[in-house]
Formats: structure tokens, sequence, C-alpha cells
């Protein structure tokens, strides 16, 4: 093929591509929630996710094994035309009706619906102008088909209503959802794909109870009214809301919304009511807090409140016991806090004698070895129960309590290499202080409101001491409170909160931390509190006191991505960096389908935030990718590896962000690329301070820079594209550093996207606006840079 035909047909998908990726993000899909948000084992079902940009979606994916999900149905927001149809519609029906009533009553308007909340739109008034039917001509009639076909556009109507009112979740989609007999319990990751892009998780759940999903309010037709005034009979009778426990109730709480289920109970029984809300959907656009605030409460026979909970300790999530006293009916109500609601407020509850953790302890243990850990909760099978560590790196695992038709909720548990005590009781004084050889971890727990627990080291001038606790990021409601003093009670060291990056979804920072360098040879005192002066058996800790323990863990945002074969897309890796490491860190990929490559991989000294880029194959099939990266450094000598744990960068009430943790790194692989650009140097470019150095990229034409330009994604504060020259199939991009804004040794990765100059109108025939969105259609790989002098 002529080189010249190559690169005009190579233009042509370029810019088709470029076309169907403008506006509003039209083929990156944006998932608000899910309905129902998870089911039972063994079963096959239908769900609802709502959207925005959903139009385009072909598939969904579930993490984890077991469980298969298809599109059957796409719903879109109704179009103005289509809006003024149905209005036309319901006018001729409601006319009809009219019609009918003035005859059935002999040309006498009939009185209104007897319902409370029917459509009261003007019948009557037409009904005044209506006479009876002149001779020879058919009696107006109303049927039930007709009552049917007016409820349904009344149906439509208030819901589009509802949708652009919430453009957030305007479209949906609706899922097959088929789950495995044996698939595991517990959260997975739902997501959705379009051919261009892959959508941000969602939580949904596998469980081991029925399922019932709360009811859609009933449809109810009324009759016309005969000659006396009285009302017809319904054609659809109201629906109660019942359950049989156990069960897992699914629902969605609309503005101003109460959901009321009723079930019977035993005297003794041990019920758990545990709510789902903020967990499935941790942040939801425009809302404030910025989850649904879901409170729970139960009541007798009698109507009378039995019990009520608007939280769990510090979890948003409501979770209330109750032993039930006697025999009868009982009536369990959700709703949100202050009565907001909207369909992204969707809800888990499970109901039932089922069991349920409310803590552990200890609440972590020494790696290699097993661990007898005691358990406090609800209908639980056992006091205690043994987690073995034995094949266990250092980390954060998962603990659950099983019966022998059930599994618990899980809580976390620490695994470390540190040798470990526990805490003894007489040590709330200075007086009576633990003594404790340094390095430790004392596993410990603030029994009583008010207590201090108080451990007593010797150190030396000039050695430097970590202490830190973890409780809060181990599901404890301690909020601890560090202190440092010595012999003669001077007080070296104090620390309340400590932010921790890798926390997720914590908004109370409440774990302590602090580095101190000892002035001199002596005893040490060290005390852990609550800042709340609270306490109790729940309120465990874990300490670790000793000298520092240089670290890191990776973040690698975000957890979907998109590309197409042989080409590159960013993703942004956050190192968190712990008792003053600062060595560099380099990236790679762990175990990768061949032809992978990830460019600008090393997360320089110091440096905290990197962008990088994943190439994908030219080869590579069409379809989602599960990638797995890992970082790799040197600490005091030896060579450490920690997975980059896939995560997401979420706001929270317009100010917070949080990386949340996601199970899967997914990579949706698309069509083959409209443009091949290959970097062939150099790999790593020194930028003169004031001045300038260029970099090669190999094209597919000697035409390319006429369709296409580059522009730096999100640079450093300094560094710009100077020029872009091309001879022939090659280009040569001149980037300069401004010596006022950018010093000798900074270093960094600098991403390049592509765009069309000339992108044609997205319809036929339709003007180009002067903001219309320029979409990138590719992006070069990551070009490591380095300020030099």
């Amino acid at each position: 093929m002529p080189r010249r035909l190559q690169f005009i047909l190579t233009l042509a998908g370029a810019l088709a591509a470029a076309t169907a990726l403008r506006g509003q993000q039209a083929n990156t899909p944006h998932v608000a929630y899910v309905f129902p948000a998870g089911g039972r084992q063994g079963a096959s079902f239908e769900v609802k996710v709502g959207g925005q940009y959903l139009a385009n979606v072909t598939n969904a994916y579930i993490s984890g094994a077991g469980v298969q999900a298809i599109v059957t149905d796409y719903d879109k927001p109704l179009t103005q035309a289509q809006l003024t149809q149905l209005r036309e519609q319901q006018k001729t029906l409601q006319d009809k009706r009219a019609a009918a009533q003035a005859a059935r009553n002999g040309g006498t308007p009939a009185p209104g619906p007897a319902r409370a909340g029917a459509n009261t739109t003007a019948p009557a008034r037409l009904a005044t102008n209506s006479a009876a039917p002149a001779a020879g001509q058919p009696r107006p009639t109303w049927t039930v088909a007709d009552m049917t076909a007016l409820a349904e556009i009344r149906d439509k109507l208030l819901l589009s209503q509802q949708k652009s009112a919430n453009p957030v979740f305007a479209e949906s989609v609706t899922l097959k959802i088929t789950i495995a007999p044996d698939a595991e319990p517990g959260e997975r990751e739902l997501r959705l794909g379009a051919p261009a892009a892959l959508s941000a998780p969602l939580v949904f759940c596998v469980g081991q109870l029925p399922e019932f999903n709360k009811p859609k309010p009933p449809l109810v037709l009324e009759l016309p009214a005969n000659r006396a005034g009285n009302p017809g009979p319904t054609a659809v009778a109201p629906v109660e809301s019942r359950i049989v426990l156990p069960c897992v109730v699914n629902g969605q709480t609309m503005p101003g919304g109460v959901d009321r289920y009723r079930f019977q109970a035993r005297q003794g029984q041990r019920l758990v009511i545990a709510a789902k809300a903020r967990e499935l959907d941790p942040y939801l656009a425009d809302a404030v807090p910025g989850w649904f605030q879901a409170t729970l409460s139960l009541s007798n026979a009698l109507g009378k409140e039995v019990a009520y909970a608007d939280h769990f300790r510090f979890h948003p999530d409501p979770v209330l016991y109750y032993e039930v006293p006697n025999d009868g009916e009982y009536t369990l109500q959700i709703r949100d806090s202050i009565y907001r609601g909207r369909d992204d407020f969707v809800y888990r509850i499970t109901v039932g004698q089922v069991p349920f953790l409310t803590g552990i302890f200890p609440l972590g243990g020494p790696a290699g070895t097993q661990t007898t850990v005691q358990l406090t909760g609800w209908n639980l099978p056992a006091a205690s129960l043994t987690q073995d560590a034995r094949n266990l790196a250092p980390g954060v695992y998962s603990l659950a309590a099983r019966t022998e038709t059930n599994m618990s909720n899980h809580l976390p548990f620490a695994v470390d290499t540190w040798p470990e005590c526990f805490s003894q009781e007489a040590n709330h004084l200075q007086a009576t202080a633990q003594a404790v050889t340094l390095p430790v971890i004392v596993n410990g727990r603030i029994a009583k409101p008010g207590q201090s627990d108080v451990f007593r080291f010797t150190g030396r001038a000039g050695d430097e001491i970590v202490a830190e606790t973890m409780a809060r990021r181990l599901d404890s409601p301690l909020d601890s409170v560090l202190k440092l003093t010595d012999a003669d009670g001077k007080q070296l060291a104090y620390n309340d909160d400590f932010v921790d990056e890798g926390a997720g979804l914590q908004t109370h920072y409440a774990d302590s931390y602090f580095r101190v360098t000892l002035p001199a040879d002596g005893d040490y005192y060290l005390s852990v509190a609550d800042a709340q002066q609270a306490g109790g058996p729940e309120y465990a800790y874990r300490l670790r006191l000793g000298p520092p323990r240089p670290d890191f863990a990776l973040r690698v945002v975000p957890s979907s991505l998109a590309v197409r074969g042989g080409m590159s897309v960013p993703l942004t890796v956050h190192a968190l960096r712990r008792d003053g490491f600062s060595n560099a860190i380099t990236v790679t990929l762990k175990d990768a389908p061949a032809g992978f490559k990830l460019s600008g991989n090393t997360v320089q000294a110091t440096q905290e935030i990197v962008r990088l880029s994943l190439t994908a194959p030219a080869q590579a099939e069409v379809g989602v990718v599960k990638l797995a990266l890992e970082g790799k450094a040197l600490i005091q000598g030896q060579q450490v590896v920690h997975p980059a744990v896939p995560a997401e960068d979420m706001m929270q009430a317009f100010a917070y962000r949080h990386l949340v943790p996601s199970q899967e790194l997914d990579v949706a692989i698309m069509d083959r690329p409209p443009l091949k650009l290959t970097l062939i140097g150099p790999a790593s470019m020194q930028i003169p301070a004031g001045g300038s150095a260029g970099v090669k990229v190999r094209t597919p034409g000697n035409q390319f820079t006429n369709n296409f330009q580059l522009e730096l994604s999100a640079p450093p504060d300094g560094v710009s594209i100077e020029s872009v020259s091309s001879v022939g199939t090659e280009l040569e991009i001149r980037l300069h550093s401004d010596a006022d804004k950018i010093k000798p040794g900074a270093k960094g990765n600098l991403i390049v996207n592509v765009f069309a100059k000339n992108v044609p109108p997205a319809r036929s025939g339709a003007p180009a606006r002067a903001n219309q969105p320029r979409p990138a259609v590719g992006t070069l790989p990551a070009i490591p840079f380095e300020i030099v002098p």
C-alpha cells in the first residue's frame, strides 16, 4: 500500500476515534449505583446500574470467580420530542376518561377520583363540556387498558422529571447476573465496559441468605365512578413489604422516604440487623456529607420503638442487636437521617440470627506462627479462633467467624515480624510502668474510661525512636494519644491524630505516630490513652515502639484503564513513605502478558507522586486484562518488594481526597490503534535550566504535523513544549525549561497527549463550536526528564 494512502487511512481512523470520544466523555461510562447491590449464591437475577454515558456499554465485569454479568438493556432519557408526544397522549386519554365519565352520568361530570393522590388533571372541567353521544354514535368507554396506558405515561413523565434533575444517574443499563453456588461470599467490584472505556468500580456483594428486594410502589388504577358517585374497583391492590428471616433486604430510599419491613420473630431470637449504605457507595456526587446516612429502628407489634441506631461505633452504617422478648410481629424501618433520598441511596440490610463480629483481641500477631484470637460479638460459633500466619508476609489481612451455614462480617488482622508482648493490667501509672525491650509490638487495650497504659524502656542519647498505634485502622474505636516523657516527667513528644494516606475510607485519622531523638541516656516512659477519655474491652490497640523502620506502600490510580493496542495510557503512582524512607522505587509489572510495558517507571528519591504510562502490545486481543504492579526499592541494603495496590482517588464533602483501594487493576484493550507512535530517543531527557532539549518520535506518515498536535498533560511548572518539527516520518519535540520556575535537580515524567487538529462535527451538518472539546487520540509513552545546570 502506498505510504500516502496508508497515512490517509490512518488519519481517517484517528479522526473517527476522536469523533467518538468528543463531547462529555461520551464513551467513558460513569456508574452511580447498582440495584440490587448484590445477590445470593446460586441465584440468577437482574440488576439496574444507573449512571451517565452508558449508551455504548456492551459488557459488565465482576471481580473474582463465580459471577457472570451480561448487559441486556439500556434505558436512555427521553428526548424533548418524546416528552411532548407523551404529554399529548396523556391529554387525549384524560379527555377520553372525562367523556366516558360524563356519558356514564348522563352528561353530568362525575365526582373526582376517590383515591387520595390520584391524577386530578382537569377531567371534571372537561366533562362539563361533554354531552351525551348523538344518536347512532358509539358511547364513550373507559377501559382497564386505557387506565394502564394513562398510568404508564404518568410514571414515565415523573421518572423523566427525576432523571433530568439528577444527570449523575439519568441513564441506566440492565444486567443479568448469575452467581455460582460455590462463589465465595463477600464484596466484589462491578465495572461497565464500552468499546473505548471502562468505568470505575462499584461494590457488588455475594451473600448466603435469601434476598428480598423492596417492591416498587403499587400501580393503583381507578375505574370511573358510577352514577351514584361511588368509586369503582381497583385493578391492582396495594403491596405490603413483608420479609421472612433470615434474609438480606435490598432497597433504595427516595426523598422523604421511610421504608418499612414487617416480619415474625420468636422469643429468644438474637437478631442482628446490619445495614450497608455508605459502604456500598462511599462518595455520592453532589450530596452532603457525601454518602447516604442511614438510620435503623425496630418496633414491636404495638408500634413501640424497641431499638434504634444511626451508626455503629465510628462507622456511618448502623447496626442493631436485639434479643426478642416475645413472639410476634416486628417492623424494621430505614430512612436517611435528614430524609434525603434518590436513586443512588441504595442499601442492603442483613436481618436474622446471624454471626456478627464486634471485636477481636489481639488485633494482630507475629508472622510465621499461629495466634489464638479472642472473639466478641453476637451469635458467634466460638469464643476464639486460630489465625494462621505461618505463610503470611507482614501486612493486614481479613478475619471472619464461620458457622455451618453463614459467615460473619470481616475484621482486619495485622501480621508483623517484630517481637510481641501483651500489656499488663497494673501499668496505668509511671510508678507501675511495664518494662519493655525495644523493638517491640505491644498488644493492649484501654479497658476502662480515663485509663492509660504506661511503658518504660531504656534509651541512649541520640537514639531515634518511633512510636505508632494501630487501632482505628484495625477497626478499634480507640482514638489514641501517645505521650513520651523522661524520668523527670518532662514531655518530649506527643501526638493525637496522624494522617495515613493509605487508610482508605477513614475520615478520622485517629491513630497516633511520632518520631523523636532521645536527648540522653536513661529511662523513658510512653503512655497510651484515649483522646476522649473513653475505654472498654473493645478499645484495643497495637503499639509499635522501636527504631525507625523505613518502608513504603504504593497506590496506583485509577483502577480502571482503557487503551488501544500498541498505544499508551497514563496512570499515577502514589508512594506512601514511612519512617523517613526516601530512596527511589522502581515500579514493574508482575506476571503480565507479553508485550505490556511501563515507561517512566521510577519514583525518584523523596518523590511522592509520579505519572507514568502503560503501553499495550500492538497485537493485544480486545477485552479486559487484569494486571498487577509492584514496587522494588533498596532499604538498608536489602531489596524490598511490595504490591502496588490499585485505588480510586475520591473526594468527600467537596474537600477531602482519599485513595480508596480497589480489588483489581483492570485494563480494557480497545480496537487497534489509529496511530502508532514510537519514542526513538533519548530514553531519559536532560533539559538545561533555562534551555531546551529534544526527543524524537517515529510517526506513521510525513503529514503528521498537518493533522495532529502535541500537548503536555499536567506538566511541572516551568516545563513546556518549545517546538515540534518533522522530517519525513520523524518528529522532534523540543522541550524548554524556565529557570525562574524549575531548578536543577528536578526530576519526573512528562506525559504528551496527541490531539486531532480538525475533528469532524458530531452530527452531519452541525457547525463546530468554538469551545468544542478536543479529545486525545493517543498518548506517548512517559518521557523521564531531569533539569540539569
